[in-house]
């Protein structure tokens, strides 16, 4: 008699037998559709806008070796890297209206607390601090960030608990301030643009100096790497102890590969766009070098702004995903009554939703004001709408209970794609570009609702 090898006596594998291959597939890797969907409609704007400048506006490709000075089509590391900056902004306060969103709430003051926000940072950093501890002094960016921060946390917690506590509607609480501080970022400065900011708090929005270099995005992406094989091995451990259902070797090997894929394709873009030839000088005569005859290549890596924002989107997925907080967010999403009689204090919850909002329209004021170079207080005008729309494009559904971080930052990522391919194209002006986008939010909307009726 011989023994049977061991087995767990718990973690069975994944059922992947019925259906087609397709379904199959997704089942065994457990990938999100929806998630799938975005990717798609992501990557067909971007091959439509390629296909068209080359075909519409003959403009040369960059596999075909056109000149730095060309217009060239979409699909090129300046253009991504550029994309990938501007999206910055949007997506910081999209991860935060997803939780808005998911507790059945809405915020429209989240542009105009930004642009106030940038305000006084500006006032702080040009006006105040200066007089204190003198014109360049190294703790000047340092401070007027913490006040920004500080500030917008501050007017979140406060519209929270009028909501929370005074029972006003979110609408008109959100509403309100909207108005009252897009008004008082005029009245701070008395509508004055304040620059020239902080030459170091100027890093934060990007450029050639905001960013990390060639190097530092390597060790960017290792970290990333390294980081997407531990999510993936503790997961597998955590389900092992649990005795949850286990995914196929194959399909973790999958999600390894594609994860660490994507993580290098991206840093192979960001470090393709190299610094222009007037910066490189500039940098060079500044730290004594001589450029050779053939021209010196720098490349500009990844944009503070982007890791920002990809560490916001991190801490926000591991928040909802891992922690008390984040149960309770979609628990009063999902039935509110419910989640109170649970013994969840929804009040002091939805103070915090909205606080963590206002933290997260502060942080995004940073990267704007400083992508600027200066303060307006137009700054972060329409920004409401364009975050609400990234979060109900990215599968945040306006009945609550349901999105997702990612979501939201593809959502950004998308919208962003649109505006910037309609540039480039030269497709009408702002106007068509409000209308573009508008159109595509309620088509976004109509397939979530179609997407909801076919899965009950």
């Amino acid at each position: 008699m011989t023994d049977s090898p061991p087995t767990a006596p718990h973690a069975p594998p994944v059922a992947a037998t019925g259906g087609n291959p397709l379904r199959r597939f997704l089942r065994a890797t457990e990938i999100d559709t929806r998630l799938l969907g975005m990717i798609g409609a992501l990557a067909l704007i971007w091959l439509g806008f390629e296909l068209y400048s080359i075909l519409k506006l003959g403009r040369p490709s960059i596999f075909t070796g056109a000149a730095s000075g060309d217009a060239t089509t979409f699909l090129t590391p300046r253009n991504l890297w550029n994309i990938s900056v501007q999206t910055a902004s949007v997506g910081i306060m999209a991860c935060g209206m997803v939780l808005v969103i998911i507790a059945r709430h809405i915020d429209l003051s989240v542009g105009s607390i930004l642009g106030f926000t940038a305000m006084i940072m500006g006032i702080t950093q040009v006006w105040v601090l200066p007089q204190w501890l003198g014109l360049g002094h190294p703790a000047i960016w340092v401070i007027a960030c913490m006040v920004g921060i500080a500030l917008g946390t501050a007017i979140g917690a406060f519209h929270g608990w009028l909501v929370a506590y005074c029972a006003i509607p979110a609408f008109i609480v959100t509403l309100g301030g909207l108005m009252f501080w897009r008004g008082a970022a005029f009245l701070v400065a008395s509508g004055q643009t304040i620059s020239p900011v902080d030459s170091t708090f100027v890093l934060l929005g990007g450029g050639p100096y905001g960013a990390i270099g060639s190097v530092g995005s390597w060790i960017v992406c290792a970290l990333a790497c390294a980081g997407i094989l531990w999510m993936l091995a503790s997961g597998r451990k955590a389900r092992q102890s649990h005795g949850f259902p286990l995914r196929p070797v194959w399909a973790e090997g999958f999600m390894a590969t594609v994860g660490c894929g994507l993580v290098i394709g991206a840093t192979l873009v960001v470090n393709a766009y190299p610094w222009p030839i007037g910066t490189v000088r500039e940098f060079a005569a500044a730290n004594g070098l001589t450029v050779p005859e053939e021209g010196l290549v720098i490349s500009h890596g990844f944009a503070i702004p982007v890791l920002i924002l990809i560490a916001v989107g991190l801490v926000m997925t591991l928040m909802m995903s891992r922690t008390r907080f984040g149960r309770y967010v979609y628990a009063i999403g999902g039935n509110p009554d419910a989640a109170e009689l649970s013994g969840i204090n929804t009040r002091a919850m939805t103070v915090r939703i909205f606080a963590l909002m206002g933290f997260l329209a502060g942080l995004s004021a940073i990267v704007a004001s400083a992508r600027l170079k200066n303060a307006t207080n137009s700054l972060g005008e329409l920004d409401e709408l364009y975050v609400i729309a990234a979060a109900v494009i990215g599968g945040t559904s306006l009945a609550g209970g349901v999105g997702t971080i990612y979501g939201a930052i593809l959502g950004a990522l998308l919208m962003q794609s649109l505006q910037s391919g309609m540039v480039l194209i030269g497709f009408g002006d702002g106007s068509y570009q409000k209308m573009v986008v508008g159109a595509v939010l309620v088509l976004a909307v109509y397939l979530d609702i179609v997407y909801r009726k076919r899965v009950k």
